[in-house]
């Protein structure tokens, strides 16, 4: 009766950190001693890493969703590869750069997450908004509100 080795099963965070250390410049070898794995099972894991990240962007790789699992995070994406579900997301950081942060140096850390929350007061509620007929959100909501009162009554 022959019986089977049992085969080695390893964590999530334990295989992303050996290929973060060979990343870091670490020689496989070097990892697998000191990990005491296999220097094959590093080099399969490091194969494994790049082949996700040539395939597809960052955040579709089953390596990053499974990173994002161990720590009980979501992608922020609803559809497999759609780029477009986080452009309204994108276009609102990218107007809080251009508007309040490009070239700016910040004393704190404090002092800048003021002014992200300053900047965002200002876009949610008195930006004037070309679609909304260059009045404010808050101004477009409360005049939504009040036809809203009217059609009750």
């Amino acid at each position: 009766m022959t019986s089977k080795a049992k085969r080695a099963r390893y964590t999530l965070e334990f295989k992303l950190e050996a290929v973060r250390l060979v990343k870091a410049g670490q020689s496989m070898a070097a990892v697998g001693a000191t990990l005491g794995v296999a220097d094959q099972t590093i080099y399969n894991w490091v194969k494994a890493d790049r082949e996700v990240w040539k395939r597809r962007p960052q955040y579709c790789s089953g390596l990053f969703q499974s990173a994002l699992q161990a720590y009980s995070m979501r992608s922020s994406m609803s559809r497999r590869g759609d780029c477009w579900d986080n452009a309204p997301t994108e276009s609102l950081w990218g107007s809080l750069k251009v508007g309040r942060l490009h070239g700016r140096q910040f004393a704190t850390r404090r002092a800048a997450m003021d002014e992200v929350v300053d900047w965002l007061g200002f876009y949610n509620a008195r930006r004037l908004h070309s679609t909304l007929g260059y009045i404010s959100p808050m101004a477009f909501e409360n005049n939504w509100a009040a036809a809203q009162q009217g059609n009750v009554a």
